[in-house]
């Protein structure tokens, strides 16, 4: 199944927020409902792999459901579904028809409508996990959509990707530089990444993964559980 989002006229709300007198871009309050973990980066990075591992990882261990969100394809959703990561009743598809970070910080009734979707037809969930169509360094997710946002890159764009930094990079919750096994085969130096990255984001934490060597997504896995377990982001908090 898939949403799509269409255009909208000059100052014309968009449709379809689950609660219509609310903010769609006010943060999401917390409580007792799933935590929602965004996916993000540009093309090729491996979102939709990790999105893979993280449900063959997680799916005996919580209440899991996935949005996939592409221009005009349900290429990811289709991906997941072929490697049975999850039954086909946990994952929607979102067709953007536009630059994949507008459904995701812009319009983003598609997204929401598809994840009350998913709570309304398979009933209370622990985890979503939503992962954007590929896109740059600026690609950020509201967060009236997501609880936590994971950014992913791969050394397969060079070691200066950290130091190029952008909001993705910057600010994520979570920065995974992926493909670390091709880092000699693309001259990529991982101590420089490491000190880019950590100059660029302070004390927010940093993953690096091969999913060649480590399929289960160990270290992602491990971040994911410890949000579930403090639960949906406090938006009063100031951290």
């Amino acid at each position: 199944m898939t949403t799509e989002i269409h255009g909208h006229e000059p100052g014309e709300v968009p449709h379809s927020h689950p609660h219509p007198d609310s903010d769609p871009h006010e943060p999401l309050g917390a409580g007792r409902r799933a935590l929602r973990v965004g996916i993000g980066g540009p093309v090729g990075s491996g979102k939709t792999a990790l999105v893979a591992a993280l449900c063959r990882t997680l799916a005996a261990e919580v209440r899991l459901a996935v949005v996939t969100n592409d221009i005009y394809t349900t290429e990811d959703a289709d991906f997941l579904l072929r490697n049975g990561v999850l039954p086909a009743d946990r994952v929607r598809a979102v067709e953007t028809g536009c630059c994949p970070h507008t459904a995701i910080r812009d319009d983003i009734s598609a997204n929401l409508d598809a994840i009350e979707e998913l709570e309304t037809t398979l009933g209370p969930l622990d985890l979503i996990l939503v992962e954007s169509g590929g896109d740059n360094l600026t690609a950020t997710f509201s967060k009236g959509l997501i609880d936590r946002q994971i950014f992913v890159v791969d050394v397969a764009g060079g070691d200066k990707v950290p130091r190029k930094g952008g909001p993705g990079v910057t600010t994520a919750d979570l920065l995974v530089i992926n493909k670390t096994d091709l880092a000699p085969h693309v001259g990529a130096d991982l101590t420089v990444m490491d000190r880019d990255a950590r100059t660029r984001r302070g004390d927010l934490p940093t993953i690096f993964q091969s999913l060649t060597d480590d399929p289960g997504a160990t270290a992602a896995a491990g971040w994911i559980r410890t949000h579930l377990r403090s639960g949906p982001r406090d938006p009063t908090a100031t951290v």
